[in-house]
């Protein structure tokens, strides 16, 4: 690169507040001068838990996305509430979506979702040591719980039949994570 890029924040509006995310307009200047205008989703953050069995079995989850129209099937995840620290984020949140409490998390990584045009960025968690321990799951959440083998969720992967980023991401991770193991 001969020369950094550098962009200039000349100010920023807020086009819509809603109750995940709001939806702002970042006005630019650009390295070479002009005046542009972003659309970013600012999203507070979020969490993704890989809940893994003593006998070798990830659960999933199968809940259905609006966006796409379609149930996919996910590692269990859930947004960051303000200031919370997102490893009991991550516990709060396996509770939830599947009825399991874990007794050791531990942070595999991170990643920008869609850094194009969103702020939200995931922190990635292993939960071992699961025993049951329910919470309510949120009331617009309807999610239904899969155990599937580590081997078959890798051939799955392989195969297409994972569609979700960031579980296929938290794959990638876990497999890093036993293999520095």
């Amino acid at each position: 690169m001969s020369k950094p890029l550098k962009f200039e924040k000349i100010r920023s509006e807020i086009g819509f507040q809603g109750r995940a995310f709001k939806l702002r307009l970042d006005h630019l200047r650009t390295p070479d001068g002009r005046e542009v205008i972003y659309e970013i989703i600012d999203h507070p953050g979020a969490v993704t838990i890989i809940p893994v069995t003593a006998d070798g079995r990830i659960l999933f989850v199968h809940q259905y996305r609006p966006a796409t129209g379609i149930v996919l099937l996910e590692f269990p995840a859930g947004t960051l509430n303000p200031g919370e620290d997102p490893a009991e984020c991550a516990s709060r949140e396996v509770r939830e979506e599947t009825g399991m409490a874990a007794n050791q998390i531990t942070h595999l990584g991170n990643l920008w979702l869609a850094p194009g045009y969103s702020t939200e960025y995931l922190r990635f968690y292993l939960a071992e040591g699961l025993y049951s321990s329910p919470l309510d799951q949120d009331e617009d959440e309807y999610i239904e719980v899969e155990s599937i083998l580590i081997e078959d969720a890798y051939a799955m992967a392989d195969r297409g039949e994972i569609e979700d980023g960031k579980t296929l991401a938290g794959l990638m991770m876990l497999k890093a994570h036993f293999n520095r193991k």
